[in-house]
């Protein structure tokens, strides 16, 4: 047996070659931002030069918080007369195809974007009609203790709607496009653009065409620069883009560090008898040990919202500061469901997709500052997820609009660009790229600290302490904090 262990299996090592990455030894990227090409000779006849496009906004990433600021500054441009060009780059296919679906959905924003937004067919078919809300103690896992849930605080889910949010999101980029937003998806800006005062005047697209050993293919296209007076950062959680302007500027300086979770989805369709179209269930606990924090979710959809199906979206979170370096987040929302109150839900279903997201769970005091020169930051790429009510579409919504504002009132005030000459040859030379001057953000800090997305976080602002210090404490503020 020792002797057939040690020896080789033909399949084995055919299989490690081919899933091998083709990159010389010790070496672990490839990458441009990490390695200069200029080293390489393999890059020394390669044309490197860079097709710029220039727009006046630029939103780098089309989510919710993004998408909701483009709809804005449109409305505005249409209000004024205005035809400022407002472009933004989706790295996914298509609209909503990278959001990862299963929300309750907190229509506040949405009302403040579109008062008629039920006349324009948002796909928010499925109101809250019942929820529940449960620990699942550690010590005692076959339990699952109902918990009060009082109007007014963050677990109170009356005249919300569950959804799913990837549809939600391609109805936003309709919208916008009706306003005459550009959306490119398919293209994920990979490097900030900055001007010789260090101000940010746009992003670059990354490069196809680049083999896995970092060698240029026949088929090398070097990407594109899209250069802006105005650029909104609205990636998400952990954006690379984001992380490099949070560090460049300092943003993070006066604020506490980021914290983060991981939360994990799948989309179901279970048995007809079992459906409950409205419902929403939340538990804590188990399998989480007093050490983590964990919780879990499962929303039941209108059939509307899936051709007929009786579809339910389920998940588990857990927050990334555990102290075990063996828990695995994945087996742990598997066991969960399992426990005697939950597994009948799922006997007799079919599992139809699932999916994995970062999550910002630093709160209130994590939150960095929000403007730097010629640009912002927005949505989730700021971090105003509201944990207790496991909800941020509402506040990235919001937080795009008032972004939006601060940047069509600054476009107005930047000078007017001066009519380039026109060229005596027949051929015009493709004018020099923007490089200023660029759009001041800064009254978005105040617009933002003065909106209710702010009142909101700051009311919540003890979650972390809390649950940091007793699993009891962590209910405590799930259940009754906000009532206040």
């Amino acid at each position: 047996m020792l002797s057939r262990l040690g020896s080789r299996s033909p399949l084995l090592t055919s299989t490690r070659r081919l899933c091998a990455p083709a990159l010389p030894k010790g070496v672990l990227t490839t990458h441009y931002k990490k390695i200069d090409r200029a080293t390489d000779e393999r890059w020394q006849d390669i044309d490197m030069e860079r097709f710029a496009d220039e727009t006046d906004l630029l939103i780098v990433g089309g989510g919710p918080a993004g998408l909701s600021a483009a709809i804005r500054f449109k409305q505005l441009c249409n209000e004024a007369g205005l035809d400022y060009r407002v472009t933004l780059l989706e790295k996914a296919a298509g609209a909503g195809e990278h959001t990862l679906s299963g929300a309750v959905l907190e229509p506040r924003a949405l009302e403040e974007l579109f008062p008629d937004w039920e006349e324009r067919g948002a796909p928010l078919k499925t109101p809250v009609t019942s929820e529940r809300l449960g620990y699942i103690p550690p010590w005692f896992p076959s339990l699952n203790l109902p918990l009060p849930i009082m109007s007014g605080t963050p677990t109170d889910n009356h005249g919300n709607y569950i959804v799913r949010l990837g549809n939600f999101t391609a109805w936003l980029a309709e919208q916008a496009e009706e306003l005459g937003v550009e959306i490119y998806t398919g293209q994920g800006g990979v490097e900030v653009l900055y001007n010789d005062a260090d101000e940010v005047v746009g992003v670059a697209t990354n490069d196809v065409g680049v083999a896995k050993d970092g060698a240029p293919k026949d088929s090398f296209e070097r990407g594109m620069e899209l250069r802006a007076k105005a650029t909104l950062f609205a990636e998400g959680c952990r954006g690379s883009l984001t992380k490099e302007v949070i560090d460049k500027f300092s943003l993070a300086a006066g604020s506490e560090p980021q914290t983060y979770g991981l939360g994990l989805k799948e989309l179901w369709r279970i048995a007809p008898e079992k459906h409950r179209p409205g419902h929403v269930d939340h538990t804590a606990g188990w399998p989480a040990d007093n050490n983590t924090w964990g919780g879990s979710f499962l929303y039941h959809l209108d059939p509307s919202e899936g051709d007929g199906d009786t579809l339910v979206i389920t998940g588990y979170v857990v927050a990334l500061d555990y102290s075990n370096p063996y828990l695995n987040p994945f087996k742990m929302f598997q066991q969960w469901k399992t426990h005697p109150s939950i597994r009948p839900t799922f006997e007799g279903g079919e599992r139809l997709a699932y999916g994995a997201r970062a999550l910002n769970e630093g709160g209130f005091q994590s939150i960095p500052k929000l403007t730097f020169p010629g640009g912002a930051l927005v949505g989730c790429a700021a971090g105003f997820l509201n944990v207790p009510k496991i909800k941020g579409t509402h506040t990235a919504m919001k937080s795009g609009m008032l972004a939006a504002e601060s940047a069509f009132s600054a476009m107005q005030a930047l000078p007017e660009p001066a009519e380039a000459e026109e060229a005596a040859e027949e051929e015009e030379e493709m004018p020099p790229p923007f490089t200023g001057p660029v759009a001041d953000l800064g009254p978005y800090q105040s617009a933002l600290e003065g909106s209710w997305v702010y009142e909101e976080l700051h009311s919540v602002r003890s979650h972390e302490i809390a649950r940091d210090h007793t699993r009891c404490g962590e209910m405590w503020v799930v259940g009754v904090r906000g009532a206040a």
